[in-house]
Order: C-alpha cells, then structure tokens, then sequence
C-alpha cells in the first residue's frame, strides 16, 4: 500500500513537473513560430499556434532593415569584455576574502553584501555622474567599467574558496609558487564550476541590459540590440514581423551558450591534487 502511494506521489509530481514546464516553454515556442509568419497572419482570427505560409522573409527583413551587425558587434563587445573583467575581478577578490586572514576583510565582505540591499535605481545617478566625470559617456567603456563588480559574483568566489583545503595552497607555497601563480595556476583552474556559472550570469546580465545602455548612450551608432528593438516599437504603430524576428535573433546567443557550458555548472573538482 505505501508502494502504491509512493508509485501515485512521484506520477502526480511528474505530470505537475511537465505542466510547469510547458507553461514556462510556450511563450518561448509562441514567439519563435510567430516569427516564422508573415506580417497578415500575425493578426488572423482565430489565431494558429502553427504558421499556415512559414516564412523566412521577417528574418531578411530585420537583418537588412536595421543596423543589426553593428548592434550586435556592439552588444558582443560589450558582454565578453565586461564578463571577462567580471570573472578576474570577482575571483581575485573572493580568493583574497577566503584565504587571507584579516579581520577588516570580514567587514569589507559584509560591506560588499550591503550593497545587495541597494535598488538599483538608487546608485544610477552616482554611477551616471562618475562615467560622465571621467569622460565616458555615450561609449561603450561606459556601459563596461560600472558593470565589472559584482558582489554576487564575489560571494560565489567566496564560499567556493572556501571549501579548498588550505593544505593545497600551502603545498604549492612550499614548492616556491608565488601568490599571483597560486591564484592562476591553481585556483582558478579548479573554479571552473564557478567560472562557467558566473559567466552564463554575467553574459546574460549584460546581453539583456536595457535601462543602463538606455541612460548613457545616445549615438545610434553606439546602440545595444536592446536599445534598438525598443526603437522598433514607435508611438502609434509596431512593425510587428520586425520586432519579433529581431527579438529571436537577438535571443540565440544566449540558447546557444547555456546548452554549451550548461554540463559544467555542476561539476567540481575542489579537491584534485590531494591524496586521501
């Protein structure tokens, strides 16, 4: 009779697990199919989940309509850079709060969790007024250079390093490693879990940007794809076969990128190198 039960709980959980994943995935499918119909079909009623002409013609549309090269290139430049400076910036720091033995790093590490607390919304004027002191406004460094640090990036450094054994780092001391070589010879290497992790984060984070690219930059040349598909959308009409191939392009890298590195996220190997 428990048996049975227990066959009834996990069937129920597993069609509850198959619904919500529908529910998260048709939105996704309606949009990708959407895009594949032409402009006349979008608004048919009844409306049809499948397109009756499939068509690739909204895609040779957007790409010719719009600057879209350049949008991309920019937003590329963009992302790579900043996760890039993201991943040294937030390991360097999470190394340097777990292994070294200060206790003002304990209250510089519940500062950098403070700002956690902080809408974003309150730090954008400072930020603003600091890029556009230094001359950065309305270019690309300034949507890089207040994106670097991240305190989420830095806790998951943290308590990664953490878990290192210290008799690691002393054993590549002892063999004469510097502290810069113990950093990039060793520790990183073994936070490739964590490397990976933050790098989906931050190139989602910064491929998604909208409101801060919106605020600094104002060249269209400068424009990200976010800034641009905001564009399309005008007062009184929305060229709808543009925005929503536009917005599937704009959306692959992404896709592309987690299926890629989704099979590292879990793995971890701490504690290569030691004997038991």
């Amino acid at each position: 009779m428990l048996k049975f039960k227990e066959n009834q709980s996990s069937i129920f959980l597993t069609i509850l697990m198959y619904f919500m994943v529908f529910l998260f995935i048709f939105p996704i499918l309606w949009l990708l199919l959407s895009s594949f119909k032409p402009g006349g079909e979008l608004f048919d009623y009844p409306l049809s989940f499948l397109p009756e002409e499939p068509t690739i013609e909204n895609y040779e549309y957007a790409w010719t309509t719009m600057n879209f090269l350049r949008y991309f290139v920019n937003t590329s430049i963009v992302t790579v850079v900043t996760t890039v400076l993201t991943i040294l910036a937030s390991a360097s720091c999470g190394f340097a709060l777990a292994k070294y033995k200060y206790k003002w790093l304990s209250v510089f590490f519940i500062c950098i969790l403070a700002t956690t607390m902080l809408p974003t919304e309150v730090i954008m004027n400072p930020t603003f007024t600091v890029i556009q002191t230094l001359g950065l406004y309305d270019s690309l460094a300034g949507l890089i250079v207040p994106s670097i640090s991240t305190a989420t990036g830095i806790f998951m450094f943290r308590q990664f390093f953490l878990t290192v054994p210290d008799d690691l780092l002393e054993s590549a001391r002892i063999d004469g490693a510097s502290e810069g070589k113990t950093f990039f010879r060793l520790m990183l290497p073994i936070s490739k879990p964590i490397i990976i992790t933050l790098a989906i984060f931050s190139f989602q984070w910064r491929w998604n940007d909208y409101i801060w690219p919106l605020i600094v930059i104002s060249s269209p040349e400068n424009y990200t794809l976010q800034i641009a598909l905001r564009n399309i959308v005008g007062a009184n009409s929305i060229d709808w076969p543009l925005l929503l191939s536009a917005s599937v392009i704009s959306i692959l890298p992404m896709v592309v990128l987690f299926f890629v590195f989704q099979r590292y996220i879990m793995d971890s190997q701490a504690t290569s190198g030691l004997k038991d």
